[in-house]
């Protein structure tokens, strides 16, 4: 079984939609636990009439503590072996998870795909291949990727933004031989919206930083080993400094000795 964890807050406008897309799934053995984390729209009524509709809906209450707890719930209280984390805004392909399981089967850990980007942009959203030193300088896995339930948890003191971020670093590297796959197929579709708490920490330097700041310090030995230390870091910058100065004077002597006879070619 899949168990797909659907937080929501104030996204009423939108769940149906969402919802829609899990019940059309050509693999059925899943459920779809919606959390609803304090909304003060229709979530409720909305949710509740889903899970009359199909039993394999179930609806969990909480109050406000963000998407992380949201999602942490609904992993806690799901009965599935395999987790997808889908937001009340977003949804997927009809055959996401039955591609899924397909490379589940192969022995993968962890599945996403190519995405689609719809709302106030539409565009394809081709992502990444996984490499360990791309993840750790910045996130190339979309939050509602399918992997295997484990005690990882989402780190609900990140109400900023990036804990899908943080949550692959640790999932992925708390074991060896996670074994992910990226299809090249389009399964999931991310809705842009003028206004939402990642372009909001997208567009503000200082607290993207502080946010990558955070993984960084939680996970230093981590960044140690596959980056280098902070003073290898620095080390390293200061000598490449040197080297860009050294050149740059060389290429200033250079360009005085050729305008120097430029001049001198002119005053003959």
């Amino acid at each position: 079984m899949i168990s797909v964890i659907v937080p929501c807050y104030n996204q009423s406008s939108y769940l149906n939609e969402c919802l829609e897309s899990v019940l059309n799934q050509t693999y059925k053995d899943w459920e779809c636990i919606i959390v609803n984390d304090g909304s003060p729209d229709n979530t409720e009524e909305i949710a509740l009439a889903w899970t009359k509709k199909d039993s394999r809906f179930k609806y969990i209450s909480q109050e406000n503590s963000g998407v992380s707890v949201a999602r942490n719930n609904g992993i806690d209280n799901s009965t599935g072996e395999w987790i997808l984390p889908l937001d009340g805004d977003d949804k997927i392909s009809s055959s996401y998870l039955e591609k899924a399981i397909i490379k589940i089967k192969e022995g993968y850990h962890l599945i996403y795909s190519n995405a689609i980007y719809f709302g106030e942009k539409n565009e394809e959203w081709i992502l990444e291949d996984y490499e360990p030193s791309k993840l750790l300088y910045h996130n190339i896995i979309f939050c509602s990727a399918i992997f295997k339930k484990n005690n990882i948890r989402f780190d609900s003191k990140m109400t900023q933004g990036f804990e899908d971020w943080e949550f692959w670093v640790n999932y992925i590297f708390s074991a060896e031989d996670i074994k992910i796959y990226k299809l090249d197929s389009f399964e999931f579709y991310y809705r842009i919206k003028s206004e939402s708490r990642n372009k909001s920490v997208n567009n503000d330097y200082e607290k993207a930083l502080l946010m990558k700041d955070y993984v960084y310090c939680k996970h230093i030995a981590l960044y140690n080993q596959y980056l280098g230390s902070y003073f290898t870091i620095y080390d390293e910058n200061k000598a490449l400094k040197r080297q860009i100065m050294h050149l740059k004077s060389i290429l200033d002597s250079k360009r005085v000795r050729l305008l120097n006879k430029f001049l001198s070619f002119f005053s003959k």
